[in-house]
């Protein structure tokens, strides 16, 4: 971690903060909320020992990253986000590397199917943990879709109104919001009812898990302290837009090749018909190149820091067996 090298690259608009480390092969990391950088640091250091150049962001609206307009939602739709990281990889792409090794999780993930649907040309496989790729539905908006599934205070839908879930954060405070948020392992859907939000006593001690330190929690509080949650409640608050922006490309297929890994105790996964869609074939519809799906049992949403281990290893033996085999034939 000390040999991490920090720098800030002007990309589409904004000051975008990455990490680096390692020379070889880049592969891109792509976190999600309430996440950032830092919430790599494990694999960053595994691939860079490996032989990689691993490189993470703070996404737009997320930590040391500035420029974005943080009170205008419309600047957070996906073709903003894709934008960042096709911008990225071009600013710092080493000489000749036309394509990039990519992993995303949660809103990571959500990016990392995208950007693999609308420029495939730069990615050379992709890893995505805990959000499964679900096609655009043409009939029905995302948070209109969730309101009518979950209710009004379904956690995306009571996102949407801008400052309200901000002003509730601000009285629990920071660090005991990333708290609930890191430490969820609920496969139920997450609920924050007006003036409830959590529906904890704020006196009542949160335990955190073997994973996860004080000093972790510090590391993403001290950042959240300095810029608010704003940021990153935009991609929710964007999400009806995305889905206008993205009517081009209704009926589309990802087609890089992809791992896809999850844990059972996942929110994420334990959605209504999400284990049928994936493991019954309606995910390798979409997705014809899908070399693998994993389900880590006993392990909730933050699997990359809970099992960095195991996710280490399967990100690399996926990225090796492709390597091996870009020398040969052309995937």
């Amino acid at each position: 971690m000390e040999k991490m090298e920090h720098k800030t690259v002007s990309v589409n608009g904004i000051d975008m903060h990455i990490a680096e480390l390692g020379q070889g092969p880049t592969i891109l990391f792509i976190h999600g909320f309430p996440e950032l950088w830092y919430t790599w640091r494990h694999q960053m250091v595994y691939m860079a020992s490996h032989g990689y150049r691993a490189v993470a962001p703070d996404l737009r609206g997320f930590g040391d990253t500035t420029g974005a307009p943080v009170n205008d939602p419309s600047k957070f739709t996906m073709l903003h986000l894709v934008g960042d990281v096709v911008a990225l990889i071009e600013a710092v792409a080493g000489p000749g590397e036309e394509k990039v090794f990519v992993v995303g999780h949660d809103w990571g993930a959500v990016v990392a199917w995208n950007f693999a649907m609308y420029r495939p040309d730069k990615i050379k496989a992709l890893v995505t943990l805990s959000v499964v790729y679900t096609p655009r539905n043409p009939k029905v908006k995302p948070v209109d879709g969730l309101r009518a599934v979950y209710g009004d205070d379904y956690y995306i839908c009571r996102i949407q109104e801008p400052g309200e879930v901000e002003a509730e954060f601000s009285k629990i405070g920071t660090k005991r919001v990333l708290k609930h948020f890191l430490t969820y392992r609920n496969p139920g859907p997450l609920y924050l009812p007006k003036g409830k939000a959590f529906g904890d006593d704020d006196n009542d001690p949160i335990v955190l898990p073997s994973w996860l330190t004080e000093e972790d929690v510090d590391f993403y509080s001290n950042k959240y302290e300095q810029t608010g949650f704003t940021g990153g409640f935009n991609y929710y608050r964007a999400l009806n837009e995305s889905w206008e922006l993205s009517a081009p490309w209704t009926k589309d297929q990802i087609k890089v090749p992809v791992k896809f890994i999850v844990g059972d105790l996942d929110l994420t996964y334990n959605a209504p018909g999400t284990k049928d869609y994936i493991h019954k074939g309606g995910l390798k519809k979409v997705v014809p190149l899908l070399k693998e799906v994993i389900v880590l049992k006993d392990v909730a949403h933050f699997i990359h820091e809970e099992k960095p281990d195991e996710i280490n290893k399967h990100i690399h033996g996926f990225f090796h067996q492709l390597s091996t085999g870009f020398s040969c034939c052309t995937l």
